[in-house]
């Protein structure tokens, strides 16, 4: 008789779980084939470009709100270092007043370049020569309101519980004050506008302001994105970068280009992309990056490679 009961409660909640998506497993492989010039010959490599798999979900509550989470890990699928590590991963309550989380997750200033980067994941990316910024802190708090006709804002609160500030070497320097990350986002009908700004995320007493605007308009998409970061001895760098798309049926062309001196000293990035697609969820694409700056720094990558999303 108990079984029975168990039984009959269980069959009744299914369709109430299957409608709120409790389990939404989801995964992108990325994988190029690529070379590497720093000016000492040529390097070949396969590189995994942050393929990941993903679990996230949703689980009704009372009172239209919901209960969220999400556990995302990277998969190094060239085979070097861990096979796994951490991305987004937190648990959280959404409704009408917003949504709260809590974990590890991409900071608001980190979201708020929306897809400007054409070549995120890619060699040549922002993070490699325009911006140190786009952070993913464990022990954040975060709350998103609503989207009031495109408005949006984001704040998040990083603990400083266990947090290690490291050279490049990776030796510990110092520990990390608490941190505020907080983004204005407006996205409607094309047209995408954000301010963010960080304190004390990057180091202690820094500050960075990131401006980003972004506007679709039939098959083009063109963008740009500002950001200067203020160190604690106040000294200032800042760097910007600008891109393009266009479609033509199954083909999207891409060209990036920027300049910064937060990464590199006279820092410069241009990159060139094509991109077809095989299926909504299936592309191919080849690539080519050129970077340079000061004391003759130069480096070039050149790759071809197929993305699945699942």
């Amino acid at each position: 008789m108990k079984k029975t009961a168990i039984s009959l409660a269980m069959a009744a909640a299914l369709p109430t779980f299957a409608q709120a998506e409790v389990f939404d497993y989801y995964g992108k492989a990325n994988v190029s084939f690529q070379s590497e010039d720093e000016g000492n010959g040529t390097v070949t490599d396969v590189s995994s470009n942050a393929s990941r798999l993903g679990v996230k979900g949703e689980l009704p509550l009372e009172s239209g709100i919901k209960g969220i989470y999400k556990m995302e890990f990277q998969v190094n699928m060239d085979g070097e270092g861990d096979t796994f590590s951490q991305r987004n991963i937190y648990a959280g309550l959404e409704g009408g007043f917003g949504q709260i989380i809590g974990g590890k997750f991409d900071s608001p200033l980190k979201v708020a370049q929306k897809k400007v980067d054409l070549f995120n994941d890619l060699e040549g990316d922002i993070k490699s020569m325009v911006s140190k910024s786009d952070n993913r802190p464990s022990n954040a708090m975060q709350y998103t309101t609503p989207s009031f006709g495109g408005f949006k804002v984001a704040a998040a609160y990083i603990s400083n519980k266990e947090a290690e500030l490291l050279d490049d070497e990776g030796n510990v320097i110092d520990t990390r004050d608490n941190g505020t990350s907080i983004s204005f986002a407006y996205d409607n009908n094309g047209v995408y506008l954000a301010y963010a700004y960080d304190q004390d995320v990057e180091g202690n007493d820094w500050s960075v302001n990131r401006v980003v605007a972004q506007y679709n308009f039939g098959n083009l998409q063109v963008g740009g994105l500002y950001e200067e970061q203020e160190k604690a001895d106040n000294s200032t760098q800042d760097g910007w970068v600008t891109s393009v798309a266009y479609k033509i049926d199954s083909w999207t062309a891409k060209a990036q280009y920027g300049q910064s001196d937060i990464v590199k000293t006279d820092g410069e990035t241009f990159s060139l992309g094509l991109d077809y697609k095989l299926s909504s969820a299936t592309k191919v694409f080849g690539f080519y990056t050129d970077e340079t700056a000061a004391d003759d720094y130069e480096r070039s990558y050149f790759g071809v490679g197929t993305e699945l999303k699942f």
